[in-house]
């Protein structure tokens, strides 16, 4: 029968390709899209399973993007990531990588490669390449006016159970410790290093259950009075064990916790914790907690803490939230709403380990914290002059805008007579107090320890 006018039973093969085109790229920086990379990738896979033909992944994120977008508005962010994606697909070319735009500012490289300095080699040029464009950002907090990207790179490696998803997987864990080192740089996936290997997986499944299984609990360092030598407050650190009874360190477990999102729930009950332990007694005044830039930009956080003083009858004044300097807490607007916020409950709000970041400066003159802990590595360096200079100097910065000085790491009588020396508020340290769980603060501490501490210099 024939056809009716106007159709073809046949789309003209022009036409198709244009459509499967257009299907595969990306409309805005016309490089291939999400569904075309998976495709590539999949390719890729099969030919190292097939073949043993090695390549690698590479994630890689426009650095600070949101508020490069906030500054110069969505436009000239469109423009920032088109830019981006061509000179990176020119940076490419002769190593015969493919590129595609994996979904807001992250963008992935695939390439087959024979050997790990190959890989890196790429995600280097791949990180230099953004930087030497040069593209200003001026709303940066870390001491750099352009654009960058934070680059992690895995690599195809024999081991049990492989999945496609690994390497994708792995890349993006890459990624996380890139952004974590202070962006603007390369990492690439390591199967030994504990925050990359599959024992931070095993950690990740165990944080998931930890608060139902009983596998966290806190114990307390005390914070002194120099003058008094009376326990003015306590910090709560948490731990973490597993199931067969192996404690696992907090620098392992953090991070972990960090990347994964469990610290939103830890958070919680930490703070929930620390009021039925030791506050709703008045075991002890005042109980400090650290709290993660995570949890400080999560929507409703305020309010759950809000929440947790109601239920257990806590003055909101008897907590104190430590924020640490670094390079990961952006001076957002939501951050700083959530501070605000929990001020006007009456929690305290201290800098943590002040002095080791580029953005301490900067956040004294936004925030009024009410205590300031200087890094221990600043007491530490005392032994010389010139260290002693420097701990002066970053002393009377802080006594200027008027914060409470405390410092930590004190674990000799020459320190501590230093830090009366030097009228310091309070020390933290093993010194003046270990940690201890918290029955050890249900009874007033050893009269000796505070007779050391009021014993004159």
């Amino acid at each position: 029968m024939p056809s009716k006018p106007g159709f073809s039973k046949k789309r003209p093969p022009e036409r198709g390709d244009a459509l499967l085109r257009l299907s595969n790229t990306d409309p805005l920086t016309g490089l291939e899209n999400r569904r075309a990379i998976d495709q590539r990738l999949r390719d890729h896979w099969s030919d190292w399973q097939k073949h043993g033909t090695s390549f690698a992944a590479i994630l890689i994120d426009v650095d600070f993007f949101k508020k490069y977008n906030d500054c110069y508005g969505h436009q000239e962010g469109d423009r920032c990531l088109i830019l981006v994606a061509d000179a990176l697909t020119d940076s490419i070319c002769s190593y015969n990588a493919s590129i595609g735009r994996y979904g807001g500012e992250e963008f992935i490289v695939l390439a087959r490669m024979e050997t790990k300095e190959q890989v890196a080699d790429l995600a280097e040029t791949i990180c230099r390449t953004v930087q030497n464009m040069a593209l200003l950002h001026e709303q940066r907090r870390d001491g750099i006016s352009i654009v960058t990207v934070s680059v992690g790179a895995a690599f195809t490696r024999n081991q049990a159970g492989s999945k496609l998803e690994k390497i994708i997987h792995e890349a993006d864990r890459a990624l996380y410790a890139a952004k974590a080192s202070g962006r603007n740089c390369v990492k690439l996936f390591d199967p030994n290093d504990p925050q990359s290997s599959d024992e931070s997986e095993n950690v990740a499944a165990l944080l998931k259950i930890a608060t139902t299984q009983n596998l966290v609990s806190l114990v307390y360092q005390p914070i002194r009075n120099v003058s008094s030598g009376r326990v003015e407050a306590v910090e709560a650190l948490m731990r973490l064990t597993m199931q067969d009874g192996t404690s696992v360190p907090p620098s392992l477990f953090i991070p972990i916790a960090e990347r994964t999102g469990a610290i939103l729930n830890l958070g919680y009950w930490a703070i929930r914790t620390v009021c039925h332990e030791l506050l709703v007694d008045n075991h002890v005044r005042v109980v400090s907690v650290n709290v993660s830039p995570i949890q400080l930009k999560t929507p409703g956080f305020a309010t759950s803490v809000a929440a947790i003083l109601g239920e257990t009858g806590v003055a909101g004044g008897r907590l104190a939230f430590e924020i640490t300097e670094g390079l990961e807490m952006e001076m957002n607007s939501d951050i700083l709403r959530c501070i605000s916020d929990l001020k006007m409950l009456g929690i305290r709000i201290w800098l943590d380990d002040f002095g080791t970041g580029f953005a301490g400066l900067s956040w004294l003159r936004l925030i009024d914290f009410d205590t300031v802990k200087i890094d221990r590595s600043f007491l530490h360096d005392c032994s010389t002059p010139r260290g002693q200079a420097m701990l002066q100097d970053i002393i009377g910065l802080v006594r200027n805008r008027g914060h409470k000085i405390l410092v930590e790491g004190v674990e000799t009588d020459e320190q501590l007579a230093l830090m009366r020396e030097f009228r310091i508020d309070q020390v933290q340290g093993f010194h003046v107090g270990r940690p201890a769980p918290a029955e050890s603060f249900h009874s007033p501490p050893p009269v000796d320890t505070q007779a050391r501490l009021r014993r004159p210099a």
